[in-house]
């Protein structure tokens, strides 16, 4: 008797061991949106850059930023934000229309981005040295 509850009891380990990379596996697949927080990539025109992103693979389909502040004014939280989607239409990227984000609070940019949209943050500065710290959430 012994004996069979001993391999019941292996038989039982080897089978919850087997199932949790299974599971583990297919989250991973299916992952949240990912925070990054850009680099700088250019100045234009009376906007800010981002570096390119790229959309990861995961069940996120929105962009959106957070976390807005100006180092230089801690009391300035919000600015205008807009994404400009590669790839380039007739020599130009695709823009979003342009949304007030303030402070800590997601705000989304874009809905229904797919997996590997490569795109870039670009944000309106108040004055010519600006440097808007935020986080980007795809």
């Amino acid at each position: 008797m012994r004996r069979l509850s001993y391999l019941l009891a292996i038989s039982a380990m080897i089978l919850s061991t087997a199932l949790i990379p299974a599971s583990a596996s297919a989250s991973r697949g299916h992952r949240a949106c990912v925070s990054v927080q850009p680099e700088a990539g250019f100045y234009e025109g009376g906007r800010v850059g981002s570096e390119v992103l790229t959309v990861p693979d995961s069940r996120c389909r929105t962009i959106s930023v957070s976390h807005i502040k100006d180092p230089a004014n801690p009391s300035d939280r919000c600015q205008t934000f807009l994404l400009g989607f590669y790839p380039l239409v007739d020599g130009s990227l695709t823009y979003t229309e342009p949304v007030t984000a303030c402070g800590r609070r997601q705000t989304v940019l874009a809905r229904n981005v797919p997996d590997g949209t490569e795109y870039i943050v670009l944000y309106n500065v108040d004055y010519l040295e600006q440097r808007i710290q935020f986080r980007v959430h795809h």
